[in-house]
Formats: C-alpha cells, sequence, structure tokens
C-alpha cells in the first residue's frame, strides 16, 4: 500500500499494512534553528511550504511520509487582498500595520507571536458595501491558471507553476482547499465586532456569510472541474480558543451549518467523502453542527490544557467522526522517555480506527531535531 491507500483505509476504517506518521509543518523559527544547527540548508529552511519539495526533503531526513497540510486549491479569500502596509512607526520598534485582511495589526521586533489586533477596516453595512463585498464575487482568475496538461496526467496550480499527480501515480493524499465560512469574518471584523455584529445587525452577518459560502462553493466546485481528483476535502475556521467556541452554538448550527452542507453534498458528489476541519481550541460544542452536515473529520485535535483527545468524541458520536492529530507537540522539546510515553498514551486512539497521530500544531522552535527523528522511528517500528 501507498500512503495514500493507508490514509483511505484508515479514516475509511478499512485494513491497512501500517500507520501513516504524519506532520502539520514547522514554524519557520524552528527550521532556522535546524538550518542553524546544520541539519537543513538556509535556503531550505527559507523555501518550505506544505507540499513543496523542501517538505519532501524534510521528511525523508526526520521520517515523516507526509504533512495533513499539503492541501490545494482557488483563491478564497478578498480578491484583491488589502495591500500590507506600515501606518504608524511606535517608539521601540513597534508599528501599527494594515493587514491583508483590513485589520491593524500591532507588530513588534523580536516577537513572533500572533499581533495584537487594534482595529478593523470593516465595522458595519457601510465598509462592506463599499470596500469588501466587491471583493468576494468569483471568476476564474481564482483559479490562478489551472490547467491539466495535453497528457492528462498532471495539473499546473498557482503562480509558482506546480505541478501535482492527477491519478494513480500520486502516493500521498491530497486534500482540496475549502477555505472558510466564519473563522475569515472574525478575521474581518476581529471578535469583538463580530459578537456585536451577530446582535446589532444579523441581516448583515448572514448577507455576508451568504457572499463567503458562494464563493467557497463555486471555487471548489471550479476546481472540481478541472479533472483533478481529491481524496479529501479541508476547511479551516480557528472559532475556539481554550474553554470553548468564539461563537454561539446555536447561532453557528443555524446559520452556518447549511453552507457546510451544501458544499459536503458537492464533494461527495464528486467522491470526496472524508471532510476535514483544522479549528485550534476545546471544540466539542461545535462539533455536532459539523458532523450533521458532513464534515466528518477533525483535525488537529489539541491537546492543549484541556486534554483533548479523540477517544470521548468517539465514545459520544460514534465511527462517524474521524481524527488526525492529537499527539502532544511539546514533547518534542524534552526526552526520549517522554516521546515514549506520549507514544504509549497514543496506542488507545489508535485502535479506535479511524484515527491517525499528528503533532497537534505547527511544531515549535524548542523542538530537538533529534527527538523528532526519534518519534517517527519509534512511531513506524510501533504501529508497522
Amino acid at each position: 500500500m501507498n500512503n495514500r491507500e493507508r490514509t483511505l483505509a484508515i479514516l475509511n476504517y478499512q485494513p491497512y499494512d501500517r500507520l501513516p506518521i504524519v506532520h502539520f509543518g514547522y514554524w519557520a523559527e524552528t527550521l532556522e534553528k535546524w538550518a542553524a544547527e546544520g541539519h537543513i540548508t538556509r535556503s531550505q529552511a527559507a523555501g518550505w511550504r506544505g507540499g513543496n519539495s523542501v517538505d519532501g526533503v524534510l521528511c525523508d531526513r526526520l521520517g515523516f511520509d507526509f504533512g495533513w497540510g499539503g492541501v490545494f486549491g482557488p483563491q478564497l479569500g478578498l480578491l484583491p487582498a488589502f495591500r500590507r502596509r506600515v501606518i504608524t512607526e511606535l517608539p521601540g520598534g513597534g508599528r501599527h500595520v494594515l493587514d491583508r485582511d483590513g485589520a491593524v495589526v500591532l507588530e513588534k521586533d523580536d516577537v513572533v507571536s500572533i499581533p495584537a489586533e487594534i482595529d478593523h477596516l470593516l465595522k458595519g453595512r457601510a465598509e462592506w458595501e463599499r470596500i469588501f463585498r466587491r471583493r468576494l464575487g468569483y471568476s476564474n482568475r481564482r483559479l490562478d491558471g489551472a490547467r491539466v496538461n495535453a497528457a492528462g496526467r498532471t495539473l499546473r496550480f498557482g503562480r509558482g507553476g506546480r505541478e501535482y499527480l492527477l491519478a494513480e501515480e500520486r502516493t500521498a493524499p491530497r486534500g482540496l482547499w475549502c477555505g472558510s465560512l466564519f473563522g475569515v469574518i472574525r478575521n474581518w471584523l476581529g471578535l469583538v465586532g463580530l459578537s456585536y455584529l451577530t446582535a446589532d445587525d444579523p441581516a448583515l452577518l448572514e448577507e455576508i456569510l451568504e457572499a463567503v459560502a458562494e464563493l467557497v462553493y463555486r471555487g471548489t466546485a471550479a476546481t472540481l472541474a478541472t479533472g483533478i481528483t481529491f481524496d479529501y476535502g479541508h476547511f479551516w475556521e480557528d472559532i475556539c480558543f481554550k474553554n470553548g467556541p468564539l461563537v454561539n452554538p446555536r447561532l453557528f448550527a443555524r446559520l452556518v451549518g447549511p453552507h457546510y452542507r451544501r458544499i459536503t453534498r458537492l464533494l461527495n458528489d464528486h467522491g470526496i467523502g472524508i471532510v476535514s476541519l483544522d479549528c485550534d481550541g476545546m471544540i466539542d460544542k461545535l462539533l455536532p453542527t459539523w458532523l450533521e452536515n458532513g464534515v466528518n473529520t477533525m483535525f488537529p485535535i489539541e491537546v492543549g490544557t484541556w486534554h483533548a483527545s479523540i477517544a470521548p468524541w468517539r465514545a459520544r458520536y460514534g465511527r462517524e467522526l474521524r481524527g488526525v492529530g492529537g499527539m502532544d507537540k511539546k514533547v518534542f522539546a524534552y526526552d526520549y522517555a517522554a516521546i515514549d510515553a506520549e507514544i504509549e498514551r497514543l496506542r488507545p486512539l489508535v485502535e479506535l480506527g479511524g484515527y491517525i497521530p499528528c503533532p497537534d500544531h505547527r511544531i515549535p522552535p524548542d523542538a530537538k531535531w533529534e527527538n523528532v527523528q526519534y518519534y517517527c522511528e519509534r512511531m513506524r517500528i510501533i504501529f508497522g
């Protein structure tokens, strides 16, 4: 079996020969540290992207088979995005910057965490109609020149002109990027702005959501029409924190659920039965909406301080729920004994079926190269 066949077999509760060893990517600072230590070159550290050739080199050297984040598809955000520009330089090296989503953020020198949000261009209907709505229309520009070659064996996609195998030649699963239905709106409005909008102008919120969902549907349909085949669909949301959702679950089910259903039915009609969704934090209260509307694979199942695990979800929802993730990435900073203990914790979860361990976020800068290698080696021995 190849890694594509193994992955689909596991997530469909079918027999398989061994567990694929999967990653979620790396912080840029992690790769820079590993380059300074001589494990990779500086050009490789700067050139890594999920699923590209550098990713393949890292997989070979560390022991991973592939990364779950290697999805691709149309541009489903603002088009054009806002031009990033510095608004104000601050004493001490900080600055206020307008980002590509129309948020004004505080950036500080030597700080690599997510920048604090200061303001947002989108505040209400006036800004929506004047500068946002027109950026969400669908056109073939969003496919960015996708085309199948004359032999029908590869698809060239994106400005970089990367080629992807279309059919039986590929050996790793390929995910179709299905964008975001709600998290992206949060990015434009900010959490406070979005929260107020749900009460102050629910009609506008529904209008924004309709525009976003229609763009996702049309972009997904157009990509599927190119003839390329996919193994799973993949959404991104990030709408939960360590204590639960950043949105009222009842509102989410009523407004967003039907849009997921429309898109997952489109995927199902094209033979795509696995639909994963990337949401950090404690996602438990949103799980019913996703499952009821065709999103059946949770990722990355952050262990966090709340100890997320697929086990209680499987006990409650049954085998319809699958998972990729749930491996505590923090152990990469410790020692071999900690890694052994984490693998033992994962063993009964793997035995549930429908589950593939993967670090529960990108591998951080405190990770030791030799620890990551050891993890991959032990996983291959134990689950081979």
